[in-house]
Order: C-alpha cells, then sequence, then structure tokens
C-alpha cells in the first residue's frame, strides 16, 4: 500500500505556540509509519515556516530551530500541490502532499486563518473549515449562533476596545445585566489566556486591558458565571458523527486556567465524569447539536457546564484541543474504545473523505 503523504505543522506564531510544541511531539510518535511518509512544518514564532527534519524530542524542547530546517512555503496553486522548500540560490524543490494535519492552536492556527490558506493549496487537511474555524474560536460569534440554535449558553454582552473607554459605565451595565462576580475573557484566544473572574471594580479596568491584549483584535466579552463544574465530550465526524466519552474538570481554582489544564494544577480529570447515565448522554447528545449548529468536521471538543439543576450549558466549542496522548480529547476517545494511533487514522481518513 502506497503511503500517504502527510505534512504535519507545529508551533505558530501565537501565544499557545508552546502548547503545539508539546501536542505535535505525540501525533509524531504515534503515526503509524507504515502508513504515512511524514513531512514536519514548523512556524516559528515569528511567523517563519521550516521544514524540519530533525528528532521529535527537539521539538518537544523547543531547540528544533537550531538545525535540520530549510525555509519553505506552502504552493498556494492547485497544479503543485505539496510545500516549496527554498534554496539559497532562489530555486525550490517541491515536496508533494496528499493531506495535511495542523497541530496548532489558537490565533493564526485554530481560528480560520491558516485553514483558508489550506483550502486556496487545494490540500485536504484534519479539523473544521475555515468558516467553523473562525466561528468557533470568535467567542460572540459561537454565542450568537449557539443561540439561535437554541443551545443553551451563558449570558453575555461584548465590548469592543475603543479611546477614553468609561470602565465604569461598562462594569455598572455588566453588574446589572449579567451579576457578580462575571467572568471577562478574550473573544479570540484560548488556553485561558487574558481570562479574569470580576467580583468588584477595583480589577475590572486592568482585567479588561490584558484580555483585549490577549484578544488582539479589540473585542471581549462578559460572561455570567455558571454555577456547577465543567465537562467536555470529544465529538468527530463529517456527516455522520461520533461523540466519545464525557469527561469532568475537577478544580480547586476560581475557573479551569492555564495552570490547570496544562500542569493539573489544582485541578484533576475524571474521564469518564461522575454523572448519572442519563446526563452523560444528554452531554454527549449536546455536543454533537453544537457540532452541527457551528457546521464542525473533522474532529472538535465541546465544553459544558452542568448546573446544580442538572441542566447543560455550553461553555466553548475547541477545533484543535490539546493532543498529547494524555490530553482530554484523545483520552475521551481513548475511553470510547478507540486508541490514539486509531484515532489519528481517523482524523486522517475524515479529512481525506
Amino acid at each position: 500500500m502506497e503511503k500517504i503523504k502527510l505534512a504535519v505543522v507545529f508551533g505558530g506564531n501565537s501565544s499557545e505556540y508552546p502548547v503545539s510544541l508539546h501536542s505535535v511531539e505525540s501525533v509524531l510518535c504515534s503515526l503509524d509509519e507504515n502508513k504515512y511518509e511524514v513531512t514536519c512544518i514548523g512556524i516559528n514564532r515569528e511567523g517563519a515556516w521550516f521544514v524540519y527534519e530533525g528528532d521529535v524530542e527537539s521539538i518537544g524542547n523547543d531547540t528544533w530551530q537550531n538545525a535540520n530546517c530549510t525555509p519553505c512555503v506552502l504552493s498556494c496553486s492547485t497544479s503543485q500541490k505539496g510545500i516549496l522548500k527554498l534554496k539559497d540560490d532562489g530555486s525550490y524543490e517541491l515536496v508533494e502532499i496528499d493531506c495535511i494535519f495542523p497541530v496548532l492552536h489558537g490565533k493564526n492556527g485554530e481560528d480560520g486563518t491558516i485553514q483558508g490558506l489550506f483550502e486556496l493549496s487545494g490540500i485536504p487537511y484534519v479539523g473544521c473549515k475555515h468558516m467553523s474555524s473562525a466561528v468557533c474560536m470568535d467567542k460572540e460569534m459561537t454565542h450568537i449562533i449557539l443561540e439561535s440554535a437554541k443551545i443553551p449558553c451563558a449570558p453575555y454582552m461584548c465590548v469592543y476596545e475603543e479611546e477614553n473607554m468609561n470602565y465604569a459605565k461598562i462594569f455598572e451595565e455588566a453588574k446589572e445585566k449579567l451579576g457578580l462576580p462575571l467572568f471577562v475573557k478574550p473573544a479570540n484566544a484560548g488556553s485561558s489566556f487574558g481570562i479574569h473572574k470580576v467580583s468588584g471594580f477595583d480589577s475590572f479596568e486592568a482585567d479588561l486591558k490584558d484580555a483585549f491584549f490577549h484578544d488582539g483584535k479589540g473585542k471581549v466579552i462578559l460572561e455570567t458565571t455558571i454555577e456547577g463544574f465543567e465537562i467536555g465530550c470529544a465529538v468527530m465526524g463529517n456527516k455522520e458523527l461520533f461523540a466519545g466519552s464525557v469527561d469532568e474538570v475537577e478544580t480547586s481554582a476560581p475557573f479551569f486556567d492555564y495552570e490547570g489544564k496544562y500542569h493539573m494544577q489544582d485541578s484533576q480529570i475524571h474521564c469518564p465524569a461522575r454523572i448519572d447515565e442519563t446526563l452523560f448522554e444528554e452531554a454527549r447528545s449536546l455536543a454533537k447539536r453544537a457540532y452541527k449548529a457551528l457546521n464542525c468536521s473533522g474532529m472538535t471538543r465541546v465544553d459544558m457546564f452542568v448546573q446544580p439543576n442538572h441542566t447543560l450549558v455550553v461553555n466553548e466549542v475547541n477545533t484543535i484541543p490539546g493532543f498529547t496522548a494524555t490530553s482530554r480529547y484523545p483520552s475521551m476517545m481513548k475511553e470510547a474504545g478507540i486508541e490514539f494511533t486509531i484515532l489519528l487514522d481517523k482524523l486522517i481518513a475524515y479529512a481525506m473523505e
């Protein structure tokens, strides 16, 4: 059987660059070498692209740029489907690619930007298409679409960055509409960067400015605090959807922040979630409804809250969730009977359907 020429893209000009390095290390170690001829494409923090031909360990410890790198670009001509390795004399070498697996997180990797570039190239790629990626990354757009589909979400309001902002007025409006405490979130960021739980005006201005900084597009959303605990569900597929297991986040922190997500500080993940069978199946069903409403494809992790009255509220949708072998998405699929290597095969197959 001829091997699939697979480009695995990692890194990225994003605050979530280090998350990508750990995810891709697991992906590369788990791909079936009998099925794939892998080309590694590293994007550094400044946005420069390289074909990387070194060892996997150097990616994980972020020394991959020290050697074995050749500058490259993605061909956007469908007549040359692949990566162009750029030579010192101005010529190039075409590396043909059958499928692209972006192991990227956050801005420029998960927000539809690079997905649009992939679509121009005519090369199939793993994960959501450019429109659904952009919509899921923008928390305001996610709210608008899910609410129009009658999928429960937290009450919210959107704030746009302006000169001479009246922070006191914004705070009073938010307090009246959303109550306290409330959450301040960048509209376009992941991994809990720039998120703050606000109980009073003292920190509000600084927290809002920090959220604007991490958003990068001048838009922040304020949300009502949902009482309860967080669960998630892994979903994959194109037309026919498969929902994996449901997991539960247990944390003693004010919310599931970066340290909790990636270092398990004050946090623990339970898979399967410690909920009854009826609520478990409701969560899987709601996750699939959200997936369809947002026109997702390939894969997505849908995060939800379980309220004290045992009703569910969708929190957010992650189109490229963490991808180490022990990350939440692969762990939920493993609990549902799909081992990591098989999961990667399935996601690549969905891309090439």
